[in-house]
């Protein structure tokens, strides 16, 4: 864990890290208590599932969704801010970026958590960190904010909710049309327990909700943990020491063998170019002392341009397609290097969003029941939010691309809401609210964290 290497610090740096690891652990927290709550509002609201009963499901397979979800969306977090300016600055600089993120995401997630306002942790935390990598920019130079990564989650974050609205209202269409059992669309009772085959689907999409959002969601927890090791100890965090670098040495020699057979044609010359690259990268790897900051910063540096190279243009112009998937597993091998997130990360974020669930959801689950449409929610249509969310979740998580669970569902509910009763079944005061949120949450965070970021570096 983080806290073997604490020695390395000073006393009070190691107080810092501490205070910064709880305050992720926070972070997590608070994300369950907004987003997570969405998974669990239909089988609680139904009555499918008693409270306790469905958080705990919920947090277990949330735990799962982060456990088993790969890294794709966290790398996505911590590409928005300029990672390798970072390693390079004072330790100083690092903390006052780290706690102006932390500090901002906080504090707007906790105050629409307050009001009982759907507000996206996706949103928080990707304003924060712009914000904050956008002040560090403007005192340091360098690389600067990935402004074109930012385009991409900013995409996915506009496009996702109205995507989860449309499809929404078409499959409550298609329910309609299809089942002939009309208790699918009736509102739940007082503590009736509905029917066994409703509850069995309310319990599934419950279920794929939970997987997806720890997939995608809890993974912003651990690009966020990644980010403040990084910061405190980049010496211990720049590379993966939990592979043996021999690896990292043979997979360039094996790229640099590939490319030597397939260089041919017009981009013959190119293809020894990097061939020749590949084979002094493997040979530096000798001579790097693994205690040198700089030259581990370097030999980081280095091997993630070249992998960048090999994926984004190599393989469009270079290379046969049978070159290409050749080298396919040895390039990811070498972003392994620079790419990833110890075991123990995944499990405390997993922990942490789970027992937010436990704590935090009756206001958001209220909110999701009753106070979208002027119905009461229907077992269909939560079943119908609950599977739009998921796909939409499940297929953002795929392309390694972060998106608001909170906005996805009350989004989806909406839809629901209007297939059954048109635009005038949804309560304005709360869809405003919500959408209120949605466009204030990115530029009040990023305002806060550049604020806080200044602030923070008269400390430190």
């Amino acid at each position: 864990m983080a806290l073997a290497f604490i020695a390395d610090l000073s006393p009070s740096a190691s107080i810092l890290l501490i205070v910064c690891l709880l305050a992720v652990c926070l972070f997590e927290a608070i994300n369950g208590f907004h987003d997570t709550a969405n998974a669990v509002a239909t089988v609680i609201y139904t009555h499918s599932l008693k409270p306790m009963v469905a958080v705990v499901w919920s947090g277990l397979w949330n735990f799962l969704g982060v456990m088993l979800g790969g890294i794709a969306v966290a790398m996505s977090v911590i590409k928005l801010i300029p990672l390798n300016d970072l390693l390079l600055q004072s330790l100083g600089e690092n903390i006052a970026l780290v706690m102006a993120i932390l500090v901002s995401s906080i504090l707007w997630n906790l105050g629409t958590w307050y009001l009982g306002i759907p507000c996206s942790s996706s949103h928080t935390l990707i304003g924060a960190l712009l914000g904050a990598g956008f002040g560090f920019w403007l005192v340091h130079s360098g690389t600067g904010v990935n402004w074109g990564k930012a385009t991409d989650i900013g995409i996915s974050l506009l496009v996702s909710p109205f995507f989860g609205f449309s499809l929404a209202i078409l499959l409550m269409y298609i329910l309609r049309s299809s089942i002939k059992n009309k208790k699918i669309f009736k509102e739940p009772t007082d503590k009736n327990v509905p029917p066994l085959w409703i509850r069995g689907i309310l319990i599934t999409t419950c279920t794929l909700v939970s997987f997806f959002h720890g997939s995608n969601d809890g993974q912003k927890g651990v690009g966020l943990l990644m980010v403040v090791l990084i910061a405190f100890m980049p010496l211990n965090f720049a590379l993966n020491h939990q592979l043996p670098i021999s690896e990292l040495k043979n997979s360039l020699q094996e790229v640099s063998g590939t490319l030597r057979k397939s260089a041919s044609g017009e981009f013959s010359a190119q293809a020894v170019a990097h061939a020749d690259y590949a084979q002094q990268l493997s040979l530096q790897i000798d001579s790097v002392d693994m205690k040198d900051k700089m030259q581990v910063f370097a030999l980081r540096s280095n091997i993630q341009k070249f992998a960048k190279i090999l994926e984004s243009d190599l393989k469009l112009t270079v290379f046969p397609e049978t070159s290409w998937h050749q080298m396919k597993g040895e390039v990811k091998t070498i972003k392994s290097y620079y790419e990833f997130a110890p075991t123990w990360v995944i499990l405390l974020i997993s922990i942490c969003l789970g027992i937010g669930t436990m704590i935090g959801w009756k206001r958001i689950v209220v909110t999701i029941g009753e106070k979208i449409g002027k119905t009461h929610l229907s077992y269909a249509q939560g079943a119908s939010a609950e599977i739009c969310a998921a796909a939409t979740i499940g297929v953002s998580t795929a392309f390694g691309l972060p998106v608001s669970t909170t906005h996805v569902l009350s989004s989806g509910i909406a839809g629901t809401m209007v297939a059954s009763g048109g635009i005038k079944n949804l309560q304005k005061k709360t869809i405003s609210n919500i959408a209120l949120a949605w466009l204030l949450t990115l530029p009040v965070t990023f305002v806060l964290a550049f604020g806080m970021f200044y602030l923070f570096r008269l400390f430190f």
